[in-house]
């Protein structure tokens, strides 16, 4: 096993990969700006390190002073967590050849999976089903854009091969605004992703937003651990992630499963990744590839009783995969709820001190966070201060609790989104399950 890890990351998942890091019995160092010192994990680590000023391209981007951080302390790996620099092929690269573990897939698979283009490439010799598209890059002709539109078939949508986040993607409808959209959209990409290259896919009108969990080990062994629901978005961020997805049957779960194991083994894959899937009519689009633990892996852990963060350094400490796939089974329902210091009507970051906070409890409630009374959430971060996860032997149950730890769930002296979430647990559809990733954004008037 490893036998000290340096933390590349701040907030709930460094305290989350901090827990299983003592678990496994391996040493910690908490790397962290100078506005996290309170943070948690900081407090909790064998080891703590400042390595900047609050703006994280001082501090959480800065791989010289990551790198040097894993060189003092006598660290043998570098967990980057999500966000940052958890999918950043350079940084991958910089830790390996520095003489440091990566626990995360290969430079050159982050790279792969990173370009969309490449990627559906890669998935589609796989046998990954992908969405109707261009099958690569589109350049500047306008005739030519409009022979691959006319064969996809309108509506399209324009993506930013190097994109994510909901940015560089732009609906077309007609043949008439497709050459402008193109031009806006490779104007976009090249100033927000240093990448101008964009391609085309079918657009799809109400699909449903379905994710596989996968290991590997990069030893030629691999498994997914079912499947997440994530349709519950607002301008393309996940709010409220649950799994099993309603509606999705052992068959089809295995279909798509099977699929995404033989992607993992062909590509070279190595540690916990995740599959990123349009659904629609019974049929599954792959998107993209997350090449990095989830926010919302805790939905999966709790129906599967497989913690992820702990495979991720096991596999990272060179050991093949301990788990096989007749070992996974699916048991019972969970939803997990993002709570952000926002402004729950206009979804402003809401930074501030927390005067009083008061976790839930209860069976089947799990709170993950680096919050408590008197901690002061930086303007200088996302805003997510907290994930509320409820599990339930059924999805009415994991609802019903849900509903009641909300209720619970006390943050007082700044705002949240606790009152969206709440309105969400009472809509009706969601109750039903199954709606598409334009429900919220419509419910919301936006």
């Amino acid at each position: 096993m490893l036998d000290k890890i340096v933390i590349a990351n701040r907030g709930e998942i460094a305290l989350r990969i901090l827990r299983a890091c003592k678990e496994l019995g391996i040493k910690t160092v908490a790397v962290h700006s100078t506005a996290d010192r309170d943070l948690k994990h900081v407090k909790l680590a064998d080891e703590t390190i400042c390595i900047g000023k609050p703006a994280a391209k001082d501090s959480y981007l800065n791989v010289p002073s990551i790198i040097a951080a894993a060189e003092v302390t006598g660290a043998v790996a570098i967990h980057p967590g999500y966000g940052f620099l958890s999918e950043n092929a350079d940084f991958a690269e910089q830790v390996e050849k520095s003489g440091f573990i990566f626990i995360g897939p290969k430079a050159e698979t982050i790279r792969l999976m990173g370009d969309k283009v490449s990627a559906i490439d890669a998935m589609k010799k796989a046998g990954v089903p992908c969405v109707p598209g261009s099958g690569g890059p589109i350049g500047d002709d306008a005739k030519q854009n409009a022979a691959i539109a006319k064969r996809i078939g309108y509506p399209v949508i324009i993506k930013a091969a190097g994109g994510g986040g909901g940015r560089g993607m732009r609906v077309v409808r007609t043949e008439e605004e497709l050459q402008n959209s193109v031009a806006l959209t490779k104007s976009e990409a090249g100033q927000f992703f240093g990448n101008d290259m964009v391609y085309m896919e079918k657009y799809l009108e109400n699909p449903r937003h379905i994710e596989i969990q996968v290991l590997a080990d990069g030893q030629g062994n691999a498994i997914y651990l079912g499947e997440r629901d994530c349709s519950m978005q607002r301008r393309h961020q996940k709010v409220v992630e649950e799994a099993p997805a309603p509606g999705i049957t052992e068959e089809m779960r295995r279909y798509i499963g099977e699929r995404c194991v033989r992607a993992c083994i062909e590509i070279g894959y190595r540690g916990a990744g995740t599959f990123e899937f349009l659904y629609e009519n019974g049929e599954f689009y792959f998107i993209e590839m997350n090449t990095r633990i989830q926010v919302e892996h805790p939905v999966t852990e709790m129906i599967t009783s497989v913690d992820l963060i702990k495979e991720q350094l096991k596999i990272a400490a060179g050991q093949p995969l301990s788990i096989k796939q007749d070992e996974i089974k699916i048991r019972g329902h969970a939803i997990e709820c993002r709570i952000n210091a926002e402004d729950p009507s206009t979804f402003l970051p809401a930074p501030g001190k927390i005067q009083w906070f008061h976790a839930p409890g209860g069976l089947g409630v799990r709170w993950d966070s680096h919050i408590y009374s008197g901690y002061s959430v930086p303007p200088h971060y996302d805003s997510m201060i907290g994930k509320l996860i409820c599990y339930g032997e059924n999805r009415d149950v994991a609802i019903a609790r849900m509903r009641q730890a909300l209720d619970e769930l006390i943050v007082e002296g700044i705002k949240t989104n606790i009152p969206l979430h709440k309105e969400i647990l009472r809509d009706e559809n969601f109750q039903h399950g199954g709606t598409n990733i334009h429900y919220l954004h419509k419910k919301l008037g936006l």
